[in-house]
């Protein structure tokens, strides 16, 4: 076209905004699409082609020739260089345009409800690929188009003027006077996108000449985006208030802990009570287990038979214990005796044989753990709680003390171990509620009971709860035995469950009279067997271990058997006692080929040698000791020489009255750690302690083997000897003091005098003492240098 003149035109909306930065990664730069104005001539476009809206465009009443496509993948247009004839002016031909894209709107297809639009480019646009996006807000800058002049700075009023026609405006705000950036600048805000990128593509490097109030000069606009800084009011009340946020946000986070999570661990503590998920339990394996029982006898069917005799003696507790597991009663079962007497054994595999629903806790394991963590784990792997995050309450704790530190209130995100335990054991509760009332049905005849009255009229549909070990060191972990027996009171006073508690400690009472103050407990105490039936049972786990034998030499071919010889059984009985462990440790010793003397001498050597490591040579201030060497010492000893002590009188004594030990200067304290630690026996009447006696027979042999040892004997009766000079010399000491305050009075009284006289007669008695045991001393000292 000869003459013609060209202009630039900004056609939006021909992409979707919202896919932009995508697009720009699918094209990675805009010459990418070169042939797009051989698509604009083609005849062939498709209908969801954006350069077919570009063509249609167009109105053909005006002679106007596309030249170049520039697609803006970032802005959702493009720009679209015309050749136009001379005589067109480019505002009539922006207004033509503008008119017919009104009359008759185009529409793209990612949006039927709104048009494309289009405009003429006044300014010079910055064709750049960076990954600016568009936004709704542009920068206005106010800079010289040419070096070396001064732009001037334009009013809201010139602004309004020069881009209302791009859309609605939102905002005008200009720069602050006090703000002394260069080049100045104002902020124009549009509702649309679409508007402030059709302003900013159009007006970029336009120069306002003096007649639109740029200055002698003129100005040049250069825009930009800007991103929009919300206010985050939300956000800001939030972080402003942390002690009403942070409380509230750890409810939450509990609250959505417990409908998640509860209900999955509830499921496995009800599928650890009732084995489903141990395959022994399966059918496929009880079938497999009775198709093979006839070729070999199982080590516990073996068992059974070695402790027949056993059981046979004791079948009036066992009843005793199964009728009371049927009766319905609302208070706890407690079998007491001393370790190695089979309680165990009596309640697991005799009482409750062939039971559903039971749970055993054995809180050994619960009290020896190291640390929170471990006492929280081992509890919920005992009843079968899972998932447990004993880790993350750590965590929480430096949590909660980041935010005190920060904030000066607890946010409360780490829970106590009374806490964490009582969460444990009250979600058991639940799960042996549901076991409780897994096997009730519609059809039964008392369907319409609720659920408490059904437990209560069915005592034997409840599960049995076993907790064995209770107060093993209890002095450790003391708070463990308290959750544990009020749990118990709990589930026993709902009908929940049964429970059992299984114990050698004799201090049981206290803390479960404690829990269940307005019961009586029923109680079960074993005790060491009589000396016939405890021959009868090494005798049968003899006669086992040689028929064992005699299978295993056949099968060899070898020589015939040796007859075990059983010659002073009656007597090796007699002095080790009917505790079970330690007739199953003799009947192993004389399955070796000693004689019961020699084994019954061999046991007796080995707990003496036990005893002085335990308590005579440990420290006094070991953890959870509460006894002092001499102490010890003293019990052994008079043991030795007389079986019975009156318990008052090893009371009174100044080794047990007057201990220099900072631990064991309780006397009762001492005595009851002796007890439970079963170095003595400490038996009632009437409800009060009344006498001492050895833990068990085997102890009282090594006693008396300890007295024989000299050099032990000699050692151990020097340090009682100045444990007790040292006693008598403090109370020389305090006499003195006492004394020196008398004769610092002005006048002597007869009251005084008597006092004077009192404290002088005490003072020599002490010394006498003092003297004497100086003398013994000596003698144990002489003994000591000789032997060594």
């Amino acid at each position: 076209m000869s003459g013609a003149g060209e202009l630039n035109c900004v056609c939006g909306d021909l992409f979707p905004i919202k896919l932009s930065s995508l697009l720009n990664r699918v094209w990675h730069t805009d010459r990418d699409m070169a042939q797009l104005l051989e698509r604009f001539e083609s005849s062939s476009l498709g209908i969801l082609d954006p350069i077919r809206l570009v063509k249609a465009a167009i109105p053909g009443d005006v002679s106007m020739k596309v030249t170049e496509i520039l697609p803006r993948l970032k802005d959702g247009g493009a720009f679209v260089k015309f050749r136009h004839d001379p005589s067109l002016d480019p505002l009539k031909a922006e207004e033509t345009l503008v008119a017919k894209l009104q009359e008759k709107p185009l529409k793209p297809w990612f949006n039927p409800f709104r048009g494309i639009k289009a405009r003429l480019v006044r300014g010079t646009p910055w064709l750049e690929d960076l990954h600016r996006y568009p936004t709704s807000l542009l920068r206005v800058e106010f800079v010289p188009p040419d070096p070396g002049t001064q732009p001037e700075e334009l009013s809201e009023e010139i602004l309004y003027s020069l881009f209302r026609k791009y859309g609605k405006i939102a905002d005008i705000v200009p720069q602050p006077q006090d703000n002394k950036t260069s080049p100045r600048y104002a902020h124009l805000g549009f509702p649309l996108t679409r508007d402030a990128i059709m302003a900013r593509n159009c007006m970029h490097g336009f120069i306002v000449d003096e007649t639109l109030g740029g200055g002698k000069n003129g100005t040049r606009l250069r825009l930009s985006y800007q991103k929009r800084v919300k206010p985050h009011s939300i956000w800001n009340w939030l972080t402003s208030h942390p002690r009403i946020v942070v409380p509230v946000v750890a409810a939450l986070i509990a609250g959505i802990s417990v409908i998640i999570f509860d209900p999955i661990r509830q499921f496995f503590i009800k599928a650890h009570i009732q084995h489903s998920l141990r395959f022994t339990e399966s059918r496929v394996y009880k079938w497999f287990k009775t198709q093979t029982d006839s070729f070999k006898i199982t080590g516990r069917h073996k068992q059974h038979e070695d402790f027949s005799t056993v059981w046979h003696h004791r079948r009036e507790l066992i009843e005793q214990l199964r009728a009371w597991l049927e009766d319905n009663s609302d208070t706890f079962i407690v079998v007491t005796g001393p370790r190695g007497s089979g309680k165990m054994g009596l309640v697991m595999d005799q009482s409750l044989e062939g039971r559903k629903n039971v749970l055993s806790i054995d809180c050994r394991p619960i009290v020896e753990a190291r640390g929170e963590s471990g006492t929280i784990s081992r509890l919920a792997a005992a009843v079968g709680y899972r998932p447990v995050f004993s880790w993350a309450n750590s965590m929480s704790s430096l949590i909660d003390l980041a935010v005190q530190s920060t904030t000066g209130v607890k946010a409360g995100f780490s829970e106590t171990l009374e806490s964490q335990l009582n969460k444990i054991l009250y979600t058991t509760t639940a799960a042996l509620q549901d076991v409780s009332l897994a096997g009730r049905s519609k059809k039964d005849k008392d369907a319409n009971l609720s659920d408490d009255a059904y437990l209560e009229a069915h005592p034997e549909k409840r599960p049995v709860v076993v907790i064995d070990n209770f107060l093993h060191k209890a002095e450790n972990k003391g708070i463990v035995y308290e959750k544990v027996a009020e749990w118990a009171a709990s589930v026993v006073q709902n009908n929940v469950a049964h429970v059992i508690f299984l114990t050698n400690d004799l201090s049981y009472t206290k803390p479960l009279t404690k829990a269940l103050p307005d019961r009586v407990m029923r109680t079960i105490s074993l005790g060491d067997l009589e000396p016939d039936i405890a021959k009868q049972f090494v005798i049968s786990r003899l006669g086992d271990g040689i028929r064992s034998d005699d299978k295993d030499k056949e099968s060899h071919e070898t020589t015939q058997p040796q007859k075990t010889d059983l010659t002073g059984l009656d007597e090796s009985i007699e002095t080790l006692g009917g505790r079970l462990t330690d007739l199953e440790f003799l009947s192993r010793r004389i399955l070796t080929g000693q004689t019961p003397k020699q084994a019954v001498d061999e046991i007796v050597h080995e707990n003496a040698t036990d005893i002085v490591k335990m308590f005579l040579l440990g420290k006094a201030s070991e953890e959870g000791r509460k006894w002092s060497t001499q102490q010890a010492w003293l019990l052994i000893k008079s043991l030795a020489e007389k079986p019975v002590l009156q318990y008052n009188s090893v009371l009174l004594s100044s080794t047990f009255s007057s201990s220099l030990t900072p631990a064991a200067k309780d006397g009762e304290l001492a005595l009851e750690s002796l007890a439970s630690s079963d170095l003595i026996s400490i038996k009632f009447h009437q409800g009060h302690p009344q006498t001492i006696e050895a833990g068990k027979p085997l102890n009282q042999a090594a006693f008396a083997v300890l007295l024989t040892d000299r050099v032990l004997k000699a050692s151990m009766d020097l340090a009682v000897l100045k444990e007790t000079a040292k006693v008598e010399a403090k109370s020389i000491e305090t006499i003195e003091n006492e004394l020196a305050l008398l004769a610092g009075l002005p006048n002597q009284t007869n009251e005084t005098g008597n006092r004077l006289r009192y404290l002088l007669g005490k003072m020599d008695s002490s010394q006498t003492k003092i003297s004497q045991l100086e003398t013994e001393m000596a003698r144990l000292k002489k003994i000591l240098e000789q032997e060594s």
